[in-house]
């Protein structure tokens, strides 16, 4: 994808000045070890910031309301209920009814830690407060540091999550990518108890915090003991989050080298090793379950110096933006990384997992600590703006856990009590979070790094700052030093974008001559009150095809992702067509609103008809056109043409059609007497289907004719270690294996059904079943019986 591109070219190593009028096209990057830049940098505290209106202040708004409406008490229920303690309130629904809950009670820890620090609201920290002492009350009922909320499932029984901890120490180790005998990622969930216990105690000043985190894991540490080196990686094969960054960081914060141990010993082989030795093992694995492990390793590269631990995390890095990232700054589809550089490939419904790209954010921190590098920002800018934004619906506070970017879908979003997703959970750290990346320093530098509204304290200085902008609907961008203490001879780095063509920059109104050093525009003076430093940045419109094909293109402006709106998601399904882009010179055919920045509308462009563009993460309740297949005039003659005949061939199917099955829709299944067990209607790239998993089976009735027939089945071409049997009134007429064999694309199957299956019968029983223990079946996106076509009709 051209982000990739640009990217590169972003990270080019020749030097060039910024002369108070205009930079060479695509800003060219100095070499990251620019001597006139901090080797480190450092984020100013939260509690230094303070956001001024914007869209950004107004999530924040959104998602306090969010926060003070949730309970605590019901947060805490199964913590207290399996501490043998009586709940204090019901328990939430959604994911916190499943064996995975407790989680959210270690977001919202965070979150309300982290919207005290970026608001100041007292209420926020009573509840910290509150919720550690009932922590500590529930550790000291289990009387061995054990303190959790997640439960396992035995068979239809629902237990208490403890118990499955004896058996890993017995070697009774049962795992699965998402389950360990039973439960819900376990590990995972405790990850996200210890960042709440840590943000408890660093920014609410909250000292029980801490001792509950070093009792829980002395209980970890023992379990983890038991268990050979095979053992736990076994163990460790189940989705575990960022627990070694947890135990690195309570080594941190102890001094305490066991802990630096566990965490180091706590290192996924399988994932972790390639990318050490510099490969790619991310395709077809769950993507958000690997980031989390790369930021541990990042923590403990900071707390060790080990520069081999920096390196996977940085390779890692380049590796999903470079080859995995879509033009919003999200990735993955359906959760997991597809092959690399195929993005043009994988544009559906389920793009973009909200929680990815909070990891990844929190990742690129990191990096950029290490070497500041204008070029990480323009990257966390991205998808700031146009994911992180867009995940979040600020009048409700609710979240959407995928943001996709398939032409006429629309974002789902969170309910208030019912949800509880992981993204949910990122979600309320995101948004009461938005003034921690703005402001960096490093040495006497001085980093504006994102164009937000807002103001800074910097103690140490005794200095204050504001930045006013409209950015990124108007290129003006003012920091003004408010006041300044004696020690005011500092530099002062401005970020200027990868996509800028020009910018022009002044000091009190006068243009200056200004050198860059690694994509930073720097002003080194004495500075006084009342200084006041002019960016101004052009906002071009500009492409960004995807690596993999350039005939699919987005349209940004400046670092807002563009997207059409195709009406309004209560509206129902887009039956449309994707819209396409035609013509010989794209960009030229965008006109401007007259009143409204960053809206555009096409002019003879548009097939099948012109459209209007907005801001895509302002979108949030329209369905919305993200990438386009763009054509010269002759080429969109073919692609109808093509598109005819593809319509004519069906018809003629249609025709010699005696029954079609629409798995996974609500009507035709219940008209079709389906049954099922352990199976679920899912939807992707637009089309319906339904799984069956080990164990599971669905199966349907359909109408037959005389003589011979075929059933035929429609598979994604991507999935693989399938294996299941297809029966028609209960005898297998195929066996079909999944092994990705048609990258891209869906495709059809057929199965000739022995006549004598059908003789002198109106009606079927069809059945899919996995073949064993050990697999699943489909998803099957559609079932036809049909006459074949030498059969008359």
């Amino acid at each position: 994808m051209a982000w990739q591109t640009t990217r590169r070219r972003l990270l080019a190593t020749s030097a060039m000045t910024l002369a108070g009028a205009a930079l060479l096209p695509g800003i060219a990057r100095a070499a990251r070890n620019d001597p006139r830049l901090p080797k480190t940098a450092a984020p100013f505290p939260l509690d230094a910031v303070r956001l001024k209106p914007s869209d950004y202040l107004t999530a924040v708004t959104g998602n306090q309301r969010y926060l003070h409406d949730l309970e605590p008490d019901r947060l805490l229920h199964n913590f207290r209920k399996y501490a043998g303690l009586e709940p204090k309130g019901a328990i939430y629904g959604g994911w916190e009814q499943d064996t995975i809950a407790g989680h959210t009670l270690g977001h919202y820890l965070t979150a309300a830690a982290l919207m005290y620090a970026q608001t100041g609201d007292a209420e926020m920290k009573r509840r910290v407060d509150y919720i550690v002492d009932e922590l500590a009350a529930c550790q000291a009922a289990h009387g061995d540091g054990y303190v959790a909320g997640f439960t396992r499932r035995r068979g239809d029984t629902i237990e208490n999550g403890k118990l499955l901890f004896a058996e890993l120490k017995a070697g009774d180790i049962r795992s699965k990518g998402f389950d360990l005998n039973g439960c819900w990622v376990p590990f995972y969930n405790w990850h996200k108890l210890y960042d709440g216990l840590f943000h408890a105690e660093r920014l609410c000043g909250n000292e029980k915090a801490l001792p509950i985190a070093v009792r829980l894991s002395g209980y970890i540490a023992d379990v983890v003991a038991a268990l050979d080196d095979d053992q736990l990686q076994e163990v460790l094969d189940c989705e575990h989050g960022g627990i070694n960054e947890s135990f690195a960081e309570l080594y941190a914060r102890t001094g305490e080298r066991k802990w630096l141990a566990l965490a180091e010993r706590i290192r996924h082989r399988k994932v972790l090793d390639p990318l050490a030795e510099g490969k790619d093992p991310l395709p077809w694995i769950h993507a958000n379950t690997q980031i989390p492990k790369l930021i541990g390793l990042a923590r403990l590269h900071e707390l060790t110096g080990d520069p081999r631990h920096a390196q996977t995390a940085r390779h890692f890095w380049d590796l999903v933006i470079d080859d995995y990232t879509y033009v919003i700054g999200g990735n993955a589809d359906r959760e997991y990384f597809p092959a690399p550089n195929t993005i043009s490939q994988h544009i559906t419904e389920q793009t973009c997992e909200s929680c990815n790209t909070y990891n990844m954010m929190k990742l690129t921190r990191h990096l950029y600590a290490w070497a500041p590098d204008a070029a990480l920002f323009d990257y966390y800018e991205r998808a700031h703006l146009n994911h992180i934004l867009a995940q979040q619906d600020p009048e409700t506070g609710m979240f959407a856990y995928m943001v996709p970017v398939m032409s006429g879908e629309a974002r789902e979003f969170s309910t208030p009590y019912d949800s509880f997703w992981c993204c949910v959970g990122t979600g309320i750290e995101s948004h009461a979070k938005h003034g921690e990346s703005i402001w960096w320093k490093g040495e006497d530098t001085l980093f504006v790094n994102l164009f937000i509204p807002s103001d800074l304290r910097w103690e140490e200085r005794g200095a204050y700052f504001s930045l006013d902008t409209e950015y990124p609907y108007k290129g003006d961008i003012a920091v003004t030093v408010e006041k300044i203490g004696s020690d005011a001879r500092f530099t002062m780095a401005l970020r200027i974008p990868g996509w800028a063509d020009t910018a022009t920059l002044a000091v009190n109104g006068e243009a200056q001559d200004v050198s860059l050093a690694n994509g930073y525009a720097l002003i080194d003076r004495r500075w006084a009150a009342g200084d006041t430093v002019t960016l101004s940045l052009p906002l071009p419109l500009w492409e960004e095809p995807t690596e993999d094909d350039p005939g699919v293109t987005a349209i940004l402006r400046g670092p807002i992702v563009l997207a059409a709106d195709l009406g309004p998601a209560s509206a129902g399904p887009y039956e449309g067509p994707a819209p396409a882009l035609v013509g010989e010179n794209i960009l030229s055919q965008f006109m401007p609103a007259e009143d409204a920045p960053a809206h555009y509308r096409t002019v003879n462009l548009g097939q099948p008809e012109d459209l209007t563009f907005e801001p895509f993460y302002s979108q949030r309740h329209r369905r919305t056109a993200v990438y386009f297949h763009k054509f010269d005039r002759p080429g969109w003659e073919r692609e109808k043409a093509a598109y005819a005949a593809e319509q004519a061939r069906r018809a003629e199917l249609s025709a010699r059609s005696v029954d079609v099955m629409r798995l996974g829709e609500m009507q035709p299944e219940r008209d079709h007497q389906l049954e099922s067990k352990i199976s679920y209607p899912t939807t992707y790239r637009g089309r319906h289907g339904r799984d069956a998993r080990a164990d599971g089976y669905f199966e349907f009735t359909m109408k037959v004719a005389p003589g011979p027939l075929r059933l035929q089945a429609t598979y994604w071409g991507e999935e693989r270690n399938k294996r299941f049997d297809i029966l028609v009134d209960g005898e297998v007429i195929a066996t079909q294996v999944l092994e990705a064999e048609k990258p891209g694309a869906f495709f059809d199957v057929e199965y000739p059904i022995p006549e004598r299956l059908t003789r002198d019968k109106e009606t079927v029983r069809v059945r899919f079943r996995p073949s064993t223990v050990k697999t699943r079946c489909g998803p099957v996106y559609g079932v036809r019986i049909f006459r074949p076509r030498s059969n008359p009709l």
